[in-house]
């Protein structure tokens, strides 16, 4: 008999695991209240109601794999050589015995996917299939393709998908529901009776900045020259209205095009390099507005090292050559986007309130990360610099990285996406959102990372009338839509309602 030790489940813990036992059920919680205590529950009670049975864990991280690896190991009695990591670098013939010899496997999709259409697995004896971070369950995407393979093989099949936010829209929850072969939604939220008193207090607030005349003059430069190119748009039958025309719009004219190349139009050439110019001037605005001067300026030195006929088009114009001349200018008179500045005052007000505090700063742009990082260091704030594979640093250097924060006396942590999920970092009082994300699985999954174990903030930090704004509410409104279509789907017989949507 397998059972839990040095574990209390949770009255909502216990509940949401009848109805797991049951069905295969989307779990969603927020995060830090103990999503990975339900993969414990349900995987202890397939273990012992199938005897010789084995359970799957795959998460989309090595380091997240290693945390479920800790959990089973501290909290159930079965013995610990019992419970395996998989990996990639384990060779295939040694994996194949591994997973015989073992109960519990806790794998990444991708090695669990490769072994299976290799034939190094089968997955018969497996009673349960736990998916975490179930939000990464598109079509394609590896978690689909293990879930096919394990109903296929399954003697037993029970699936739990894990996530603290699926997606805004009825549409990418109904997708995940029918990817993963789901039947049953169990959903909490900080404001649930039953879970209410196990969430830490976290106090939210807003600044809101104002570009300076500066910079409004620089951005009337660009926005100019963007109308300017849009209504080009006209000759090529696409009449909506300049103001109202987003990225969207582009992306989707840029592919038509590539579509018409394919008929011989001759203006399809011209399309494809007038949406790529837009698209271009387009991200050089979204820079100006939400990022910075410095971030700017780097966005065009890379643009000078672009040889598409779009780059040479637009570097080419007085206008646009204007506004690059102008960015070096007031680089060298020392200006700062507003909402730096802000971010340093709320910092050190933060640090004089509390010399301990542990900051997380979340940026979108790794150029914007290494700036803040080396301007608050000039302060003497104690910070540490946290950037993905894409820079060199592996997943144990992040994990370094993540507990030289936790364990020093370093203040702020400051990093792109890749803080987001797949990194456990505790400890953190303070998040700073430095740019609105228009994501509702981004932005659930930032704020999850404070008030863990004591008390927090989330910050976040706005120019006003800009897409800042507007990213902020559309952010904040599919959050909103998402836990309304999940309680309501929590009710809903769910294998009859897919089936009515087809």
């Amino acid at each position: 008999m397998f059972n839990l030790i040095n574990f209390n489940p949770r009255e909502y813990q216990v509940s949401i695991l009848e109805t797991c036992k049951n069905n295969n059920t989307l779990v969603v919680l927020p995060t830090g209240i103990g999503k990975t205590a339900i993969a414990l529950l349900l995987g202890l009670e397939r273990l012992n109601k199938f005897q010789d049975s084995k359970i799957l864990l795959i998460s989309p991280t090595k380091p997240l794999c290693q945390q479920h690896i800790n959990t089973f190991k501290q909290h159930t009695n079965i013995s610990h050589d019992k419970i395996i990591l998989l990996t990639g670098l384990t060779k295939p013939e040694q994996r194949t015995k591994l997973v015989k010899d073992s109960l519990i496997i806790i794998a990444t999709p991708q090695t669990i996917q490769k072994d299976f259409e290799s034939g190094r697995i089968n997955l018969k004896e497996f009673s349960m299939l736990c998916i975490d971070e179930a939000h990464r369950s598109r079509q394609n995407f590896a978690n689909t393709h293990v879930t096919k393979a394990y109903l296929e093989q399954a003697t037993n099949p029970r699936i739990l998908a894990l996530t603290a936010s699926p997606g805004g829209t009825l549409d990418k929850i109904k997708d995940i529901m029918k990817n993963l072969n789901l039947e049953a939604v169990e959903i909490r939220s900080e404001q649930d009776k039953d879970v209410k008193q196990y969430v830490q207090k976290r106090e939210i607030e807003w600044f809101t900045v104002e570009l300076t005349e500066k910079l409004r003059d620089l951005y009337k430069i660009l926005k100019d020259f963007y109308l300017e190119k849009a209504n080009e748009l006209k000759k090529l039958g696409f009449n909506k209205p300049l103001k109202l025309i987003n990225k969207s719009d582009l992306l989707m004219l840029q592919n038509r095009f590539r579509q018409e190349l394919k008929t011989r139009n001759n203006l399809a050439f011209y399309g494809i390099s007038l949406t790529a110019q837009l698209i271009k001037i387009d991200y050089a605005l979204e820079l100006l507005e939400v990022q910075g001067l410095r971030v700017l300026s780097k966005y065009f030195e890379k643009l000078k090292q672009d040889t598409s006929k779009a780059a040479k088009t637009i570097l080419n114009n007085k206008e646009f050559q204007k506004a690059i001349n102008l960015v070096n200018e007031l680089i060298n008179e020392g200006l700062e986007h507003p909402k730096f500045n802000k971010l340093k005052e709320i910092i050190l007000e933060e640090l004089k309130l509390n010399s301990d505090s542990k900051i997380m700063i979340f940026a979108n742009y790794r150029d914007t990360v290494s700036y803040i990082a080396q301007e608050l260091k000039n302060m003497n704030i104690k910070v540490t610099k946290l950037i993905g594979q894409k820079e060199g640093l592996s997943q144990k250097e992040q994990i370094n990285i993540v507990k030289t924060f936790e364990e020093s006396d370093d203040n702020v942590l400051v990093g792109t996406s890749i803080m987001e999920e797949g990194l456990d970092i505790k400890g953190a009082n303070t998040v700073i959102f430095y740019e609105a994300v228009a994501s509702e699985i981004r932005k659930i999954q930032r704020a999850g990372r404070v008030a863990r174990l004591e008390a927090g903030k989330i910050i976040f930090l706005i120019t006003k009338n800009t897409r800042d704004e507007a990213y902020f509410w559309s952010g904040y409104q599919k959050e909103k839509r998402m836990k309304k279509t999940l309680y309501n789907l929590k009710d809903k017989n769910i294998k009859e309602f897919l089936k009515e949507d087809g």
